[in-house]
């Protein structure tokens, strides 16, 4: 197996090709949406692009300020598993909220409707891993618990187009937290 070349993006090293490699989470790609017409912030780093697509297995990090959610309330057709390396999350699961904070692990077997929502005085970092293996489908149900945190679709929908119309799309720019993360 080939090692993957990694080029700057504008925002970190990304692979362009297949293959293996290794990169630093601070040096890599950074994705960051801040603002926009419902105020919604947050980052991520995902290892991967449209060049170099994981096929089996997605990997992120994403870092949610305090009272912002990662995105709408869903759920997938895939198993998914969360860990929390920093700060302090609320999980909204099955229509529960569960106060989460470093090194808790978060598992989803496929069909469990979920998002995070980051608490407290700083920002939270969650790695997130999901499976890839057949179709990909999700399902974003309307919720009030999910809406009471700005995470709730207004009418259930299977397109993630229509979930996230309203949201401000992602740049290639670290988090403006970059300064007081781990890795910075």
């Amino acid at each position: 197996m080939p090692e993957a070349p990694l080029q700057e993006s504008g925002s970190g090293l990304a692979p362009t090709g297949p293959g293996w490699f290794v990169v630093n989470v601070g040096d890599a790609m950074w994705l960051t949406t801040e603002g926009g017409e419902k105020k919604r912030s947050g980052s991520e780093c995902s290892f991967e692009t449209p060049l170099a697509e994981f096929e089996q297995l997605g990997v992120r990090i994403h870092v949610l300020p305090p009272g912002e959610p990662n995105g709408c309330y869903h759920a997938e057709n895939q198993q998914e598993d969360f860990l929390v390396l920093f700060g302090e999350c609320t999980l909204l699961v099955e229509g529960e909220e569960r106060t989460l904070q470093a090194w808790d692990f978060f598992h989803a077997p496929a069909g469990t409707e979920h998002i995070f929502v980051g608490a407290g005085d700083e920002p939270c970092a969650i790695l997130m891993v999901g499976s890839r293996t057949g179709d990909w489908t999700v399902r974003f149900p309307v919720s009030e618990l999910a809406a009471r945190h700005g995470a709730s679709v207004e009418r259930e929908t299977s397109d993630p187009d229509e979930a996230y119309a309203e949201w401000e799309p992602s740049r290639r720019e670290r988090p403006s937290t970059w300064d007081r993360l781990p890795w910075a």
